[in-house]
């Protein structure tokens, strides 16, 4: 978050995120080094280097940073995956389709999520959050 809200200030040095961020300073290579290799950040070398991000955050789906760094975007696991035991399993085909659903619209969030909208408070994204969840709702009530 530290580099999106200095988004446009040039390279940060890693002790000025890690301190900023309240992570220790490994822990942060390890994620910016992530970052770098899928051109999310850059790194800049010298005595006035560190991290910039590539992008604006605005263009930058949370969705893309999660994946990264912590795999399938829901804890239901992979879409792929969900469909193939649906296929497989009439038994449990229904709780499959649930936690499918439940993965798509937790896809659908962190994809329409920028980070952006993280650093700028997401006054922009309660909204869309509860005109989705009531649209949910709706469609399971049957309405």
């Amino acid at each position: 978050m530290t580099l999106a809200r200095r988004h446009g200030q040039g390279a940060i040095k890693i002790r000025d995120i890690a301190a900023e961020s309240d992570l220790p300073e490994k822990f942060l290579e390890l994620i910016l080094l992530e970052l770098k290799n899928a051109r999310i950040v850059d790194s800049v070398r010298g005595a006035r280097g560190g991290y910039q991000l590539r992008r604006d955050p605005a263009e930058i789906p949370l969705s893309d940073i999660i994946r990264l760094v912590d795999g399938p975007l829901a804890p239901m696991g992979d879409a792929e995956q969900l469909r193939g035991l649906i296929a497989k399993d009439a038994d449990h085909r229904a709780l499959y389709e649930v936690f499918l659903e439940v993965r798509d619209a937790a896809a659908k969030i962190l994809e329409n999520t920028t980070i952006a909208d993280i650093v700028g408070g997401g006054k922009g994204k309660k909204a869309a959050l509860a005109k989705s969840t009531a649209a949910a709702k709706k469609k399971s009530s049957g309405a």
